[in-house]
């Protein structure tokens, strides 16, 4: 499961001593390393950037890093004081990897996170209803799920990009084209930059969507709590993702690393409901949902570090053709959950963000070198054009199996439960999504 986010900075570091106390030991080292750097802020310059990246989560870094290594600089613009550590855990399926192969990352997270090799489906009793071996079935035995700390994502990308590439404390507050051609961004600080292109990563709330004319995302009706549970002296499960399916509820856990399980509990819920961010709460309502459930998901709760417990609202948008804005105005660009977020029903936010920064990237650098000064904004229509024939069927098709899932009746869900997942329900829909390849860029470069 999975949301996107935000913008970045131009900041004067007045003590950097304290400001490095803020930061996380994997933002540290990199700081030290020099792939951060403070900003001109309250100077009075206004800089001058070739490629503006807006938000630095996963759809931004990844972005930075396929461009990078195409050999186009970018500047990375995010909104916090430092990498995000906040966030559980998101599964990648193949079509991830395979990206992550594209830029050479892939590698340094599969030493790190467990390789998943089945499913099992179960009913709020512990019944088993399903269960599948991922490599049996797929004819192809290439099929690839993990799943991966989202901090440990972010890390991994950031270190990738060269010296001030990623740029800290900086809120965009307004985004506006000038006469020259230009694309003038105002920080929340005051600074200001003029961009001649850039790509909105700032996620589900993206500011540039909502400039560009697109509507909020809409609540799906439930929502979800996710934890990342720790055993110090190794977790005990199986490497397969563990569903439960109730009566409005539902409840999964997935085996991330010898000593990490990542959870999550959905539930209905009429409206979004207030912004609950104290753990403990959250974590007494998880328990609360699931109390009379297998007694290995309550385990795993209790088992969860309160500052991993986090809970959203679940959303998406539909890009309905003729009637959605397109994915790129001019010059300016919409990547990931800022363009087409999706609930995570299908385990494919994240990988789809995944896949627009790569196909954007090699779109992008190939207008750039060509030094035609309208091939740019061509090269955004022919990424919207593309994507949106791969992204808008997957975003209706989570929509709807999670409109399944959530059932509460229960003659319903007893028609879910004893025939469309026994009889009825296949991987292979499953499978057939991930296919996604691509070249690696490193190659491209050369």
């Amino acid at each position: 499961m999975a949301m996107a986010s935000a913008t970045s900075s131009l900041t004067i570091l007045r003590s950097p001593s304290a400001f490095v106390s803020t930061l996380s030991h994997a933002t540290k080292m990199l700081m030290r390393s020099g792939s951060f750097q403070p900003s001109n802020r309250g100077n009075g310059e206004v800089r001058k950037e070739e490629v503006v990246i807006v938000g630095g989560g996963i759809a931004g870094l990844a972005t930075a890093v396929s461009l990078d290594r195409l050999g186009v600089k970018s500047t990375v613009l995010e909104q916090a004081e430092s990498l995000r550590s906040g966030g559980t855990s998101l599964t990648l399926s193949k079509n991830g990897w395979s990206v992550l192969d594209a830029i050479g990352v892939a590698n340094r997270l599969r030493s790190q996170f467990s390789q998943i090799e089945g499913l099992v489906i179960r009913s709020e009793d512990g019944k088993q209803l399903r269960s599948f071996n991922l490599l049996e079935e797929d004819p192809r035995q290439d099929q690839e799920l993990r799943g991966v700390e989202r901090r440990i994502l972010l890390e991994t990308l950031a270190a990738e990009l060269p010296k001030g590439a990623i740029q800290f404390s900086s809120k965009l507050a307004r985004i506006e084209p000038t006469s020259e051609g230009d694309i003038l961004l105002e920080l929340a600080d005051g600074s200001k930059l003029h961009a001649t292109t850039v790509i909105g990563c700032d996620g589900i709330g993206s500011p540039i969507a909502k400039w560009m004319g697109f509507h909020e995302p809409k609540y799906v009706g439930y929502c979800a709590i996710r934890g990342l549970a720790t055993y110090s002296d190794g977790q005990p499960y199986e490497p397969r993702v563990n569903y439960f399916y109730g009566r409005g509820v539902r409840a999964a856990y997935v085996p991330v690393s010898p000593t990490k399980v990542y959870w999550f509990v959905c539930f209905n819920s009429p409206s979004p409901g207030p912004s609950t961010t104290d753990s403990s709460v959250l974590k007494k309502q998880a328990k609360e949902l699931v109390r009379n459930w297998p007694s290995e998901l309550l385990d795993i709760v209790d088992s969860t570090p309160d500052d991993t417990i986090i809970r959203n609202p679940l959303a998406d948008r539909w890009l309905w053709p003729t009637i959605s804005p397109p994915a790129s105005t001019g010059r300016i660009v919409l990547v990931g959950d800022a363009w087409h977020p999706m609930t995570p029903n299908l385990g494919q936010g994240a990988c789809c963000a995944l896949e627009d920064a790569v196909v954007l990237a090699k779109k992008l650098a190939g207008a750039i070198n060509s030094k035609d000064q309208y091939s740019v904004e061509e090269a955004f229509r022919s990424y919207g054009s593309e994507r949106w024939r791969r992204v808008f069927p997957l975003t209706v098709r989570a929509h709807l199996v999670g409109s399944i899932l959530q059932w509460e009746n229960p003659l319903v869900c007893s028609i879910r439960n004893k025939i469309i997942i026994p009889k009825l329900a296949s991987l292979k829909p499953m499978l057939e999504h991930t296919n996604f390849t691509c070249e690696s860029l490193q190659e491209e470069k050369q």
